[in-house]
């Protein structure tokens, strides 16, 4: 498993050399939606406290770094961590309240929705941030800005976000801290009659995927150079964040990815082929149906079916 990671990666590292311009955008994407999927993975997928509002940390952190950027002249390079610890104290205000107060299930989604919403009808109104109309960042291809000329800066930078994530999930995962999440996402009444503090735990798994989700905010940001309340808080996003997971397997290290690199190639050919018919937005339709085939006939997601399909034939049963 480790050499074919180590090959996959050594792959992705020589592949801009042979993709043309609109296949790195392409890639770029899927490395940046796997970022945030794995991100939401360590709450939604290890813990299982499924966030619907993930996009209020893309938008804090997005919001923090430029205007910062804008307004004081602070590197993107910085900016990005003060949008993270931004990010990370909404996340601790949203999980207290949820944890604290006991909400689970679709009551927690409703709560992380909430906030995700008064973030979008806040910035809205607040005309110091751009309202309604959003933020424009000026292109000036300086790389201390976070800007580049040559695309294929973002595409590393992309994909070195991926692998941040995904290091930081495995580190989870090896250790205590992943297992308590795994169980208290089994059975977290179990987990509390066994004396394991479910409280403080499902706290660190929630301010570690809001930092890491406020990181992606830059990127997002000075990739896209506009931010939009109505895009970058809006529910859409989220969506585009949790069924990457889902689609792929929530709760495994290649789950988002390959969530990510299934969806996003798609969603891109539905959105052009939709846009040349006049149907716009038709591509949540394709969404919905690939989701809802998931759920009736993969409902792990597609990695652990696969996973498990490759284990029978390295060891059939007799």
């Amino acid at each position: 498993m480790k050499w074919a990671a180590l090959v996959g990666v050594a792959v992705l590292l020589v592949l801009p050399t042979l993709l043309s311009s609109y296949m790195t955008t392409i890639f770029i994407l899927i490395f940046f939606y796997a970022f945030l999927g794995q991100a939401w993975n360590v709450v939604g997928g290890y813990a299982g406290q499924l966030s619907a509002g993930h996009a209020a940390f893309v938008g804090i952190g997005g919001y923090t770094s430029a205007l910062l950027s804008n307004e004081l002249g602070l590197t993107p390079w910085l900016g990005m961590f003060v949008g993270a610890a931004l990010a990370s104290l909404l996340g601790a205000l949203i999980g207290y309240l949820g944890f604290r107060f006991g909400l689970r299930g679709f009551y927690f989604v409703l709560l992380t929705v909430a906030f995700a919403e008064v973030c979008r009808i806040l910035v809205s109104n607040i005309d110091a941030v751009g309202g309604a109309l959003g933020l424009y960042i000026t292109f000036t291809g300086n790389p201390r800005q976070f800007q580049f000329q040559d695309q294929r800066v973002y595409y590393y930078l992309a994909l070195g976000f991926m692998l941040l994530a995904t290091g930081v999930a495995a580190l989870i995962e090896r250790r205590r801290f992943g297992m308590y999440l795994s169980a208290i996402r089994e059975d977290e009444t179990a987990c509390e009659a066994l004396g394991v503090n479910t409280f403080k735990y499902k706290m660190l798994a929630m301010l570690v995927s809001s930092f890491l989700t406020g990181l992606g905010g830059t990127f997002y940001a000075f990739y896209l150079f506009s931010l939009q309340p109505a895009t970058v808080f809006g529910i859409p996003l989220s969506v585009e964040i949790v069924i990457r997971p889902v689609i792929g397997g929530s709760g495994t290290l290649i789950g988002p990815i390959l969530g990510s690199f299934i969806l996003t190639p798609l969603a891109e050919a539905s959105r052009y082929y939709f846009g040349q018919s006049g149907l716009h937005g038709a591509h949540l339709i394709v969404y919905g149906t690939l989701l809802m085939a998931v759920v009736l006939f993969l409902p792990q997601g597609a990695y652990p079916f696969l996973r498990r399909l490759f284990a029978e034939r390295r060891h059939p049963a007799p």
